[in-house]
C-alpha cells in the first residue's frame, strides 16, 4: 500500500485547510487509515482514524470537535477536514494505513504498517 498526503502550507489561526491522503496499491488489505502529527521536538501523536469499511471514526482529544476525517472509498482517498486551527496545530501530518487483524488499535501508530510521507501543516498566530 502506498500512500500520498497533499494540502499543508502556511495557514493563520483560525483557518480551516484540508489535508488529503491518496491510497493505492493493494488497499483491499487495508483496514484502517490514519492521521498522525509530529510537532518539532515532540513524538509523534494520533490525530484521527477511521475504518475503511464501516466509516467508524476516532479523534484525539485535542482535535475533537474542530477536525473531521472522512473517506472516499471510490477515490481511494482519506481526508483530515481541520478548523479553528491554533498555533500549537503546527506539524507534519502523517497518514498512515493499518492492516485486518484479529484486534487493533487505531490510536496505536505501531499498528499501522504503511506511512504517507508527510505533510506540513503551520498555522501562525
Amino acid at each position: 500500500v502506498q500512500l500520498q498526503a497533499s494540502g499543508g502550507g502556511l495557514v493563520q489561526a483560525g483557518g480551516s485547510p484540508r489535508l488529503s491522503c491518496a491510497v493505492s496499491g493493494r488497499t483491499t488489505s487495508v483496514a484502517t487509515l490514519g492521521w498522525f502529527r509530529q510537532a518539532p521536538g515532540k513524538e509523534r501523536e494520533f490525530v484521527a482514524g477511521i475504518s475503511w469499511s464501516t466509516g467508524y471514526t476516532s479523534y484525539s482529544d485535542s482535535v475533537k470537535g474542530r477536525f473531521t476525517i472522512s473517506r472516499d472509498n471510490a477515490k481511494r482517498t482519506v481526508y483530515l477536514q481541520m478548523n479553528s486551527l491554533k498555533p500549537e496545530d503546527t506539524a507534519v501530518y502523517y497518514c498512515a494505513a493499518g492492516p485486518w487483524r484479529r484486534r487493533w488499535d487505531m490510536t496505536d501508530s505501531s499498528y499501522y504498517d504503511s506511512w504517507g510521507q508527510g505533510t506540513l501543516v503551520t498555522v501562525s498566530s
